[in-house]
């Protein structure tokens, strides 16, 4: 029988596998192999001698008793969470563990997360950079920063600055392929797209052509499921991109990008701060709210 504290590292492990559904994943989050994962699976299925988990080359699934171990085990955790919540609020000073998941344009937000690390030393930090729609609670985030409307009644949300697109491109490329002045003209144009990384499908020019509407049908000659590739692209002369504002003010001022058919671009993205009801009155939780509200608007 092994110790409680090695029971307690054992069920970590079991929970993300099960969360994930791969123990290579769970490996990658945790720091470990695959190999070691399983391992420690294999351990705590000996020791409580039920199979937790049916295993195959391509996925692992609960079993009827792995899943029946695992609401037990998501009822622990939350009774640790809760104490170590109580003992945090009692040191009354923001401290601990924040995770905190962010879109992958989040990574222009790194002067100010970077700034809230240097204000409050005490907290660590966790980030992950993804556009998949995370699930704030079941997946144990503190905070989220999200792009657009959320409807979750488990979810405190605050309002930051949002930010809307440019058609941006270099000098240089206009010089050569002249300046479109209306969006029918990009038929002829090299243009960087954007593509989601978590479906895969391209961004949407939000453009829209006098009283015939919204464009949808806009060209690819390069497409990217990063920005700062599409940045890079652009400012090389390779074409023409759709970016946030945020990322290209820089460039536009300096003249190394060129603003175009701004008069055509209409959208407006919400940026939000969500973060779980239960978890409210921690002040790490609350720090981070405030600091980033204070910087973002």
């Amino acid at each position: 029988m092994v110790n409680c504290m090695d029971h307690f590292g054992a069920l970590g492990t079991f929970m993300l596998a099960a969360q994930t559904r791969s123990f290579t994943e769970a490996g990658r989050r945790l720091g470990l192999s695959a190999s070691a994962v399983g391992k420690a699976v294999a351990r705590l299925e000996a020791d409580l001698g039920v199979r937790l988990f049916h295993r195959s080359t391509r996925a692992i699934t609960l079993t009827a008793e792995g899943g029946l171990f695992l609401e037990r085990c998501n009822r622990i955790f939350a009774e640790y969470e809760v104490a170590r919540n109580e003992l945090t609020l009692a040191a009354g000073k923001p401290q601990g563990k924040l995770r905190v998941g962010l879109p992958q344009l989040g990574m222009k937000l790194m002067p100010h997360l970077i700034a809230f690390q240097q204000a409050y030393p005490e907290v660590e930090l966790e980030l992950e950079f993804s556009d998949r729609l995370v699930n704030v609670i079941e997946e144990g985030f503190d905070a989220v920063m999200r792009i657009g409307e959320v409807e979750d009644s488990r979810l405190v949300m605050r309002k930051l600055n949002g930010y809307s697109h440019r058609l941006v491109g270099s000098p240089d490329y206009f010089a050569i392929r002249g300046v479109p002045t209306h969006p029918s003209e990009l038929g002829t144009h090299s243009c960087l797209r954007y593509r989601y990384p978590s479906s895969g499908k391209l961004d949407s020019w939000p453009l829209i052509s006098g009283t015939e509407g919204a464009v949808s049908d806009v060209p690819r000659s390069a497409t990217a499921n990063a920005i700062e590739p599409l940045l890079a692209m652009a400012e090389a002369g390779q074409g023409i991109a759709c970016l946030p504002d945020f990322f290209v003010e820089e460039a536009v001022a300096a003249g190394r990008l060129v603003s175009v058919l701004e008069e055509h671009v209409r959208d407006y993205r919400t940026f939000s701060i969500l973060w779980p009801w239960s978890r409210q009155p921690l002040p790490k939780i609350k720090a981070f709210v405030e600091f980033m509200a204070a910087r973002l608007g």
